[in-house]
This record gives C-alpha cells, structure tokens and sequence, in this order.
C-alpha cells in the first residue's frame, strides 16, 4: 500500500540471477513507475557481464573440435566458473591454451603458455564501468617484475606499428592517440586536446554525451516470467551459496588485510563457516542439531557430495536454510590464500545457461570436534560478554551460546546485564522524539552524574583543550554500512601487522579500528547496527594514569599519544581501557627484531615473510614499524596531522580541519566518518557534534571521548511482520 502511494518513489532491486525472477522484479518497477525517477539508464553500470551461458558454447565449441587457441584474459574460470568440471576436461583437448595473468592460478596452471603482465597500479588504461563515463588508469609505480602490458600483449600479436616504435611507453602512446581521436572529437569545451588529456588525467574520467531524451520502457513478458520464477524448495534443508565482501570470488585470496577482515556478517577470519539458524526447531530431521556449537565441524552433503565445514550460528538466517561463502579453499595461489577455507564451487550447477546459487538437495550432520583454530572476532575485545536466561535465570556465557556478547540486553528472549550501559542507542522513526527526549534526559543524567567524580573535567581543563586545536571524530551509525573498508585502509595506513588465523584465534589480532556488530529485534528478524570502534582519545583517559613509564599520554591537542620507545610492556593501559582497543605485540610480526634475519639474503633458502623485500614495499615510511612488547593503537592519523601542519606552515596559513583526512574517512564509501577540530566551531565535525542524536558510548564512567556516534534510528515496516 505504501508503494502504490508514492509512486516513483520507491525502488525495488533483485538478489536473483535467474532472468525471470529478475523480469519479474522490472515490472513491479514499471507498475509503480520508477522508470525514469528513481530507475535511471543513463549512467547504467556495465560491470558484471559474465555469461555462463556463452562459456558453456565454448565448450561446445571445443569439444566438437573448431576451437584451436584459447586466452584466458586475467581471468580464473577453473576454479570460479561453475561449470570448471567441463571447462577443464574441454582445455585438455586445445592444441593452445595461454594465460594472460598478473599472478599464478588455478587456469594458470593448466594453460601451456603463461604471459605475466602488469599489476594494475603499473599499467595505464582506459575502462567503462558506468555508460556515459570513460575512466582513465594510471600507473602509481614503475612494473615491479619483467612483465608486458596486457594490452601491448594483444598489440605485439597483431603485429601492430606502435609495437614497433622506439617509445619507452608504446601502449601510453597508443592509448593516447586513441583518446585524441576518439574521445576529443566529442567534446566541445576544450581548445587543444593536451589541455582536455591534462584534465581528463586530473579528473580520472570524462563524461561522454548522452542522449537524455531517450526514453526506457518495459516490455518483458510477465506471464512468462511468472511461470519460471525462483520457488521455495520443496525440501526440509536449502543452502545458499554468497559472495563475500572480503576476498569476493576468490579474485583476493591472496591478500592477507582482506583474510584477517571480518566478514561484516558471521564475523569470521581466515575462513568460510557454514551459517546456520539459532535452532533448527520446528524442522523434524534436523531437532538432533540443536547442539551445534560456533566452530564446531559438521558434514554436508550438497548432490551426493559431502563437505566438512566449520559452523557458526548465525542471527537472521531463516530456519529450513543454511549458507555458505566461496571464493575460499584455493590450491593455486600465494601463500596468504592457499588452502584457506572450504571450496564448495564444485556445488553450483549451471542451469538453464545460469549458475544456480542455491542447492536443495541437502542434508546436514553433526561432526566430531572443532575447528583448529577457530577464528570469529565476535568475542573478542567487547565491553560485557554475559547475560541472564530469561526462561531460568541462570547465567550464560557468550562464548558458549549463539547470543553475541554484549547482546543481552537488546536480543528477545534475553535480558542482559548491560541495560544500564550506553554502548548503543536507537529507536524506530515513527518514535524518533520520543527516542530523543529521552537519549536527552540520559546524557543530563551522564553529566550530573560526572560532576561527582575523583577525575573531575574542570573548567581549567575545558580552558586548556579550547585553545588550538582539538581533534575529534564523528561517526554515523546510520551511514555506516559495516562494509569494512575503513578497517583496511587503517592497517594500510598504518603498517598495522596481520596476524594470522592461530593469533585471531587467540584474540591476539592487531587491528586498530575494529567493526562492532549489535543486533537488537526478534532472533529471527534482527535489526542491525554496526558500530566502527577505535580510541576514544579520552580527555580524561583511565590509560593515561596507570602507565608506570608515561608511555601514553594526552597531547595539548587533545590526542592520546604512545610513545613506543618508552613503553615496557605492563599492559596496565589495556587493561584499564574500558573500550578495549588497545593492541599488545605478542610476536614480532615484521621481523624488525631481528638481526641479521631481518636482512634480505638472496642465497638464504627462505626469507621471513615480513623481511621480504616485495613485502616490505607495502609499509607507509610515514609510520614507524612498532617493536614486539608494545602497546599500540589508534592515533588518530597523526602522520596526517602533521604533514597538514607543515603544507599550512610552507603556505604560510593556519591549518583547517578540512585539511586533514583520516585514512578511515578517507576509505568510507558513504560518508559516515568526519574528522576535525570541535574547536572550529565553523568546521563539520562542530555542526555534526551539535545533534540532538548524538550519544557517547559509556559516558557514564567520565572518561570524555572525542568520538560521538549517532543514535540508530531503523524504518522497518512492523505492519509487515505483524
């Protein structure tokens, strides 16, 4: 009823790769017209336009002997296709197979000639992700390796003149004169072309003229559609296979920052597990697996083949039903990726010319014994792991039950110990002020109740950190989409060591800026929350106070500082960080305590992975390399602060807060972090500060953060549930 009332006002999107559940979905679209409003074609994306149907014609092809010579372009179909079985059989039977790869793979090892080419960061080009935009790449570093150019690749084949030339760069001069003659000709605002290729370089893209008075309508045949949608299985078990955020289809297995990301959803490291529901109840076949534990092991047979996979309990997934990621359990690959994880691509049949991301034909048992090194971060570094059974009131651990620490105050079912504690707030939009009059009357309560402490925040204190700068963060729970990308960019940033799937299992990761995940709701309707936690940078820090070497202290601008050299190790800091983002070396993760073992030795047998000269490229020399037996943490991008100081100092002004950008604000894809001087009350840190929904997590201990979040505000439909 609510889309019928605002037409072209809505948008609904599909999950589904099968074309008629797709159509379907379009002409719910064209019913409530979208088309044109909020459904748009002109800036269309182009990605994503594999095609089973047309791989599963090249085996055709190949087995009906027409096919002499494939290339495979960068690209790994035997082990992500989801036909690889008869894709690989088909190779065998090629008189040619090359591989234009920048790394080994699974087809790598299979073709007969393999052409190594440019990583991407050393390659130019030019690509079409969106219609309308031609985006221009540039190299960042000079080829690592003896490598060729894609691209020059297929140039030198075709015995093209520019492979020929004299030029240092042939394929930039090539990809040049195509931009002149191609993309020049279509704009108008440009007198000569170097002044447009100038711009096109510093914008990274242009955009090419579209025809906007084309007009799209729908045509697609409904009767059809209806007859060959997706319908719910028939039997009393339903696997679905997902793509995961971190490594994608296997594409970045090899990249440790991305295995030591949590997946956003089961929490998991270094790993794929088998989501299941809470509880199995009301499925007859499946009562007996009510015991299963996070991590324990269970076997599941998917069409007659049987996978053993860890487990994880996951809130939200529907009973009846499990899933599972891919992209994991490659056997050619670096080592980061080998090995890692359960591949099930095997399990996914090609259907109508489509990959069918789902199985029915499924049945599950439980295994003896748990996962190794079982590697969740769920439990780990929270502010409260217990919670009372609301049935019999005893006391259950986190650890030991699907509910997640820090949850039992807000999951159904489960009344917590943590009411009372401010680690989060929210409220439905229909109750928005009424959920704000009363975050209001708790923060007056937080502050009188701060008045009467042993730490008091004094007037001379407040007068002290008014002065200059102060530096604080700002971070909306309602823009943030728990997507991890600004995780990554702080262990990028900030030579922040991987630990590995042993040390997360050990709660031993070494991450500064972590992702808490809170759900709050029905157990098997959640609501979510994520909530980005990193140093607080507390002005009345409990750290600071108990170090017995003055390793942290509080800078004039209102940092929490470490001063690596002088700390010894007590962890007093960590202990006393009521946040618990404070990190310890246990190990010494980059080597850089040992001598000569840290020095590249080109005749040794093997080298120390962190004293690897490839690996060592990837470390920001801004940042200092921490030793092993320190504390570390968040410092607020401190490198960037200061370059900021010196660019204003050498342009003789005053530095901005807009002058400075956080790594992990700089990484957020929708805007939910903002960093800058609370002194600027111009600057829009000041402006989002001034929010009637703003809470500070744990205000009531009065350690002053610098860090304010937004109160969750969600808009689900409870008419729908209902």
């Amino acid at each position: 009823g609510q889309l019928k009332a605002n037409p072209g006002k809505s948008l609904i999107i599909s999950g589904s790769n099968n074309t008629a559940d797709q159509v379907l979905v379009n002409a719910i679209n064209d019913a409530l017209g979208n088309y044109g409003n909020t459904l748009s074609f002109s800036s269309a994306s182009l990605q994503r336009q594999g095609d089973e149907k047309e791989l599963k014609g090249l085996v055709k092809d190949i087995e009906s002997g027409v096919v002499d010579t494939v290339i495979f372009h960068q690209c790994n179909p035997l082990f992500e296709y989801a036909g690889l079985e008869g894709l690989g059989e088909a190779i065998d039977k090629v008189s040619n197979t090359i591989a234009i790869s920048y790394e080994v793979t699974e087809t790598t090892s299979k073709s007969g000639i393999v052409a190594p080419v440019h990583h991407d960061l050393e390659s130019w080009g030019d690509v079409q992700a969106k219609r309308g935009q031609i985006t221009l790449k540039q190299p960042t570093i000079a080829p690592l390796f003896d490598t060729r150019q894609a691209e020059l690749t297929f140039l030198a084949w075709a015995d093209h003149a520019i492979t020929k030339s004299m030029s240092s760069q042939p394929y930039f001069d090539y990809l040049k004169s195509v931009w002149e003659k191609k993309y020049f000709s279509a704009q108008s605002n440009h007198l000569t072309f170097q002044s447009f290729w100038d711009k096109a370089l510093h914008d990274g893209l242009v955009e090419m003229p579209q025809d906007n008075d084309r007009t799209y309508v729908f045509d697609g045949d409904v009767n059809i559609a209806l007859r060959n949608i997706s319908k719910p299985a028939s039997t009393e078990l339903e696997i679905q296979f997902v793509e995961p955020v971190t490594i994608g289809n296997g594409v970045h297995s090899n990249n440790p920052w991305l295995q030591e990301m949590p997946d956003p959803v089961t929490r998991c490291t270094w790993g794929n597990y088998l989501a299941v529901p809470v509880d199995f109840d009301g499925v007859k076949k499946f009562n007996g697996l009510n015991g299963l534990k996070n991590g324990q092991l269970a076997d599941i047979t998917i069409d007659g083949t049987t996978y053993r996979v860890p487990v994880i309990q996951q809130f939200g997934q529907m009973k009846g039903t499990v899933s599972l990621a891919l992209g994991y359990g490659r056997q050619r690959v670096g080592d980061m990726g080998y090995d890692i994880g359960v591949d099930i691509n095997s399990a996914i049949k090609v259907v109508d010319g489509r990959a069918k991301y789902y199985a029915e034909d499924v049945s599950l048992s439980g295994s003896k014994g748990k996962e190794k090194h079982y590697s969740s971060v769920q439990y780990h570094h929270t502010m409260g792991v217990t919670a009372t059974d609301k049935n019999n009131g005893e006391l259950i651990n986190a650890d030991e039950t699907a509910l997640a620490p820090g949850y039992g105050n807000i999951m159904k079912g489960y009344q917590g110990s943590l009411v009372d504690r401010t680690i989060i707030r929210h409220s439905h939009v229909d109750e928005l002020e009424k959920g704000i009059e009363e975050l209001k009357h708790e923060r007056e309560h937080h502050e009188k109740l701060n008045k009467e402490t042993l730490y008091p925040y004094s007037k001379y204190v407040a007068e002290k950190y008014s002065q200059g700068h102060h530096w604080g963060m700002h971070i909306d729970l309602n823009a943030c989409t728990g997507c991890g990308a600004c995780t990554v960019a702080c262990m990028a940033e900030n030579n922040v060591p991987v630990v590995g799937k042993k040390q997360v299992s050990r709660h031993q990761e070494m991450s500064w800026l972590r992702i808490d995940r809170y759900y709050y709701g029905d157990v098997d309707k959640p609501n979510v929350v994520y909530q980005p936690m990193l140093c607080q940078h507390c002005d009345n820090a409990p750290c600071e106070n108990v170090c017995p070497v003055n390793a942290t202290n509080h800078s004039s601008e209102g940092l929490n500082q470490m001063i690596y050299n002088r700390c010894i190790g007590t962890r007093y800091c960590g202990n006393n960080c009521p946040f618990k983002v404070r990190r310890f070396n246990w190990l010494d993760y980059s080597t850089g305590d040992l001598f000569p073992g840290n020095q590249y030795n080109v005749n040794a047998e093997s080298t120390p992975y962190g004293a690897d000269n490839l690996t060592r490229m990837v470390l920001n020399p801004d940042v200092t390399i921490r030793t092993r037996g320190v504390i570390e943490k968040c410092s607020f991008c401190v490198q960037r602060l200061q370059e900021g100081k010196l660019t204003a100092k050498q342009e003789k002004r005053r530095l901005q807060d807009s002058d400075v950008i956080t790594a992990c604000q700089g990484a957020c894809p929708t805007g939910a972090i903002t960093f800058g001087d609370d002194n600027n009350k111009a600057g829009s840190l000041s402006k989002k500060f001034e929010s009637a929904l703003n809470m500070i997590v744990l205000e009531e201990i009065n350690v002053r953060p610098s860090v304010r979040y937004t109160m969750k505000v969600h808009n689900r439909d409870e008419t729908l549930e209902a």
